[in-house]
């Protein structure tokens, strides 16, 4: 991707926060999506939001897991969806348990790592789309779509052509610590905490006593929380290992479907420092990391910017093969 922010967005903070809050999505209407509700294999449910009108069965289809808290309304997938309408592209967004406004049945939520839910999902769609199928990740979906392509190995051509990965944070443990200090503390781990602990205390009114709410409450940054939620929720001894197990980093050398994974140097949540570099990939996985982007940023244009810039990436990345 070659990406440079232009003057008059400076820093990696302001980069992510203008392309979240002001930058314009879409050209046009707001993209609209019908809902599908998909049973899963412990009786509990994923929503599933495909663009209107469906594209014919033959065609491209784009299928995208968001990052924390996301959803079909995030910037990121209505600048896709965006893309997809102009260039006669089918798109779906699947939520992770929880995110798409109804709380999830089982006594369980989502997680980084959840790499075999990812592997249903694609199956699901797979069975339902005669088409190249292309996947893409953003943020927490990116580090789970790597883990299940890492863990897929050769097999994962069987369902898809290609995927992306955009500002994952592919070692947990190092964007976890990043999440934790200064302005990531007090500004984006508080967003996340605001939506993130009314839906763990929601869970807690199904199943009394799954976890320690007074500790919950007390969470004050990721860490804390994931020690108290995500990580017993999800079969995970803390949240070292969580962290440890779900990050997709060490497993990127066993990809084997062609791979563009995507990184801003000067995102706030991914420090530079832990980015994947060549010699841990294969031959599968290419990297693109940009000076400029902040997290999940890529904004252009004159102000308030627009988010073009990265459906086109993927879109060039995808036409070399799904086409």
């Amino acid at each position: 991707m070659k990406y440079r922010a232009p003057t008059w967005l400076p820093g990696g903070h302001l980069q992510t926060i203008v392309a979240a809050k002001l930058a314009r999505s879409y050209a046009g209407e707001r993209p609209v999506f019908l809902r599908e509700r998909w049973d899963t294999p412990d009786r509990d449910f994923v929503d599933v939001d495909w663009l209107a009108p469906q594209r014919l069965a033959e065609a491209p289809l784009w299928v995208m897991f968001h990052g924390l808290e996301g959803s079909s309304s995030s910037h990121y997938a209505l600048a896709c969806a965006d893309y997809a309408r102009q260039h006669g592209l089918g798109f779906a967004v699947a939520h992770f348990r929880g995110c798409s406004g109804e709380l999830n049945w089982a006594p369980r939520a989502y997680h980084s790592g959840d790499y075999e839910e990812i592997g249903w999902i694609l199956q699901r769609f797979a069975s339902l789309h005669s088409g190249p199928i292309c996947a893409i990740g953003i943020s927490l979906g990116g580090n789970a779509l790597m883990r299940w392509a890492g863990e897929a190995g050769h097999s994962a051509c069987a369902t898809v052509r290609a995927i992306a990965a955009v500002c994952a944070p592919l070692d947990l443990a190092a964007s976890g610590a990043a999440m934790g200090r200064g302005f990531n503390r007090q500004v984006y781990t508080r967003m996340f905490l605001r939506s993130m602990k009314p839906k763990a205390l929601a869970k807690l009114k199904q199943y009394p006593g799954l976890f320690d709410a007074q500790a919950l409450m007390a969470a004050q940054d990721l860490y804390a929380f994931d020690n108290t939620f995500t990580a017993p929720l999800h079969g995970f001894r803390d949240t070292q290992d969580y962290w440890k197990r779900a990050s997709a980093q060490a497993h990127l050398a066993a990809v084997r479907v062609p791979a563009l994974v995507i990184n801003a140097r000067n995102d706030p949540f991914i420090p530079a420092a832990s980015l994947a570099s060549a010699h841990e990939v294969g031959q599968y996985v290419h990297l693109q990391q940009t000076d400029h982007g902040g997290h999940v940023g890529f904004s252009a244009g004159m102000p308030p910017g627009h988010l073009g810039a990265l459906p086109q990436t993927l879109g060039k990345w995808f036409d070399q093969h799904a086409r």
